[in-house]
């Protein structure tokens, strides 16, 4: 039997039925496929979807694809957002249509959902040494000569482990030598002269091919300008020393990789300096919140803020709960909890307040906790607050975000519906 192509996967999205898996969702709409009850492009206020719901702005969503394929662009890098921020084929669709030349993952599962949905390009910015999946891998390699597979390693050992469980293998895998980014930082080789020993393994066995170096700069301890780029300066120079040595020799492309959503603007920047090489450089570059943005961590750390020529990117997620009690002047209480918003790096943010068709700023309303189904709200004398009300929070930290919903409706700003987001975490 053919294998389903990555169009008719995206395709067969669409004919999902709705039911109980799937929060917020109307309650008639139970039963109905996905696409049609998006053709029904219901309103998110008064189309009958239920609270606690979770929101992606249309509009905003657009905004951010458009502006990082803008400043990949403009800054001659190559992209390959990182999926497990949404694990959402649609988006990593999206995000390819808009330039990207693959998808960046961290983890096997990861892997099978993006070959699932038809992603030619993955980059696994993690160790693999486990044999199961590293088979899986060379299986896929050798039913498609298009796919394009490369991944870390970081110790002689994972060298050894890799080429055992690879032997026969009909192609080698690619991988890169990553840096680690400073003696505390998380995976990683910690000094050039263990990085040549690691490439030196590489070199010899069969299963695998040296064809770059990489690390990630969100790492760096204490992590400002001038540490982050001493780093990446180290990681390029990394790739000039291996390219003297003849260490890329036979390959056609070098591959020299960094980038959180942090400090992209200072990669670019050194990215920029790289010298001429025996083969081209392909400089990827891997952040993945910014396709939905978000209201704390990353609007504080973005590095739009530091150059804001480039641009801006704009929080594009909203989660509605509903006040469901108010005890006292001080106190109200909304049925969103942990289950439902994103709160490991900071509590959501109350906005906006709907009642009777009309939106107004949430004055006066602080999230002061989260249970599993609640969110406890301190409220001042500017809340005029009141139980049925409709209060719409911004988010922190898209991973987590995205994770706690499996449909998610894609709305207009005057909350028409227009496309449901399917994940797969």
């Amino acid at each position: 039997m053919p294998r389903e192509t990555g169009a008719e996967a995206l395709a067969r999205l669409a004919e999902e039925r709705v039911d109980h898996r799937f929060k917020g969702l109307p309650p008639d709409a139970a039963g109905m496929t996905v696409a049609e009850l998006a053709a029904q492009r219901r309103n998110l206020f008064t189309g009958g979807f239920s609270t606690p719901v979770l929101a992606l702005s249309a509009e905003r969503l657009e905004h951010n694809l458009a502006l990082m394929e803008t400043y990949a662009e403009r800054h001659g890098l190559a992209f390959a957002p990182h999926g497990k921020t949404s694990m959402a084929p649609r988006l990593f669709q999206r995000q390819i249509e808009h330039g990207a030349w693959g998808i960046t993952l961290a983890v096997p599962h990861q892997v099978w959902v993006a070959r699932a949905f038809g992603v030619e390009r993955i980059f696994l910015a993690n160790e693999l040494v486990d044999p199961a999946a590293l088979r899986r891998v060379a299986a896929e390699l050798a039913a498609d000569p298009g796919f394009r597979f490369v991944c870390y390693v970081d110790s002689v050992r994972g060298v050894e482990l890799m080429d055992a469980a690879l032997r026969g293998a009909a192609r080698p895998v690619d991988v890169v030598v990553e840096l680690a980014a400073g003696d505390a930082a998380r995976t990683g080789v910690r000094t050039e002269a263990e990085c040549a020993a690691v490439a030196d393994a590489v070199a010899a066995v069969p299963t695998l091919r040296l064809v770059g170096v990489a690390g990630y700069e969100g790492e760096v301890p204490q992590a400002d300008t001038a540490r982050v780029t001493a780093y990446l300066r180290r990681l390029t120079a990394l790739a000039a020393d291996f390219d003297r040595s003849g260490r890329f020799a036979g390959v056609d492309e070098i591959v020299v990789s960094a980038g959180g959503s942090a400090w992209f603007d200072a990669v670019a920047d050194v990215f920029a300096e790289i010298p001429g090489l025996s083969a081209p450089v392909l400089k990827l570059l891997r952040s993945g919140a910014y396709v939905s943005h978000d209201d704390g961590h990353y609007r504080r750390l973005t590095p739009f803020t530091r150059v804001p020529q480039e641009g801006a990117l704009e929080p594009a997620f909203r989660l509605w709960a509903q006040v469901v009690s108010r005890p006292s002047p001080e106190q109200a209480f909304a049925n969103a909890g942990k289950r439902d918003a994103a709160h490991d790096l900071d509590l959501p943010e109350a906005q906006v307040v709907r009642r009777d068709g009309a939106e107004r700023p949430a004055d006066g309303v602080t999230v002061t906790g989260l249970s599993d189904q609640h969110a406890w709200l301190r409220t001042t004398g500017d809340a005029d607050l009141e139980v049925g009300d409709w209060v719409g929070f911004g988010l922190s930290h898209p991973c987590t975000s995205f994770d706690k919903w499996q449909l998610i409706p894609l709305a207009e700003a005057d909350g028409t519906v227009v496309d449901y987001i399917r994940t797969f975490f």
